[in-house]
């Protein structure tokens, strides 16, 4: 059995860095006509310039969730493609707080950017897999999507939620050949976690897993090629935790 993209147009909110990165390089490695993006423009600016240069068929846009217009923009963008045959909402903010100190600015902000966002652009995406009767959706979420810990409280909401809608939509869609899933990795080893995390804490943490290791951006990756591929013809509505089996013990 081959993971063939050839032909296959796939879209990727936050594709800049980490787990979105890792997807999206691995697709390309498969074929995919690649729609990506990110935040940051020079960034954005400097990858289409390498991948016109490595003659990769990748796109980058400069596209912030927090703003309604640039939402739109994009939304408008993927309407005017011809077609698109997967979609990772893998762009997610993340602000801790205990509730008493959650501040009502950022728990509009991870609406809007956690789950509003998806929803916009899976409304837009869709209508073009309903007229091809194919399509492969995966809202990227977080094992806090099914566990929470302290100063969590306002993010698990926003992945509850996107498994939550992830669960509604699968089963409009289903009947047109389009399975929609949640991907919930758990720890994961990025420059992120190492930045933000002292190597004691990730010893304590990786102690903690089952596997006694974090995932790779690798391992997440897999998993996500599966479910947009075409061997995925039967998998919809889950949510797919992918974490070392942390929220098992």
């Amino acid at each position: 059995m081959n993971l063939d993209f050839s032909n296959k147009t796939i879209v990727v909110t936050g594709a800049t860095r980490g787990i979105g990165r890792q997807i999206a390089d691995d697709l390309s490695l498969l074929g995919a006509n690649l729609v990506l993006t990110g935040t940051n423009p020079d960034q954005i600016s400097e990858l289409n310039e390498l991948a016109s240069l490595e003659k990769k068929k990748v796109k980058y846009y400069c596209v912030d969730l927090l703003k309604r217009e640039s939402l739109e923009n994009f939304c408008a963008i993927l309407h005017d493609l011809g077609r698109i045959d997967g979609l990772v909402n893998n762009a997610g903010i993340n602000r801790l707080n205990a509730v008493n100190n959650i501040k009502m600015t950022d728990w509009d902000d991870m609406l809007a950017v956690n789950l509003s966002s998806p929803l916009q652009i899976i409304k837009t995406v869709s209508s073009k897999m309903i007229e091809q009767n194919h399509g492969r959706i995966i809202n990227v979420a977080s094992i806090f999507s099914k566990i929470s810990k302290e100063k969590r409280a306002a993010y698990s909401a926003t992945k509850f939620g996107l498994n939550g809608l992830t669960i509604g939509i699968s089963n409009d869609l289903a009947r047109y050949n389009i399975m929609v899933n949640t991907l919930s990795p758990g720890f994961v080893m990025t420059d992120l976690t190492k930045k933000n995390l002292s190597q004691s804490e990730i010893e304590l943490l990786t102690d903690a897993i089952p596997t006694k290791r974090m995932a790779s951006t690798k391992d997440i990756s897999n998993v996500a090629v599966f479910l947009l591929s075409d061997l995925n013809t039967y998998l919809t509505g889950q949510n797919i935790i992918v974490d070392g089996g942390f929220t098992n013990v």
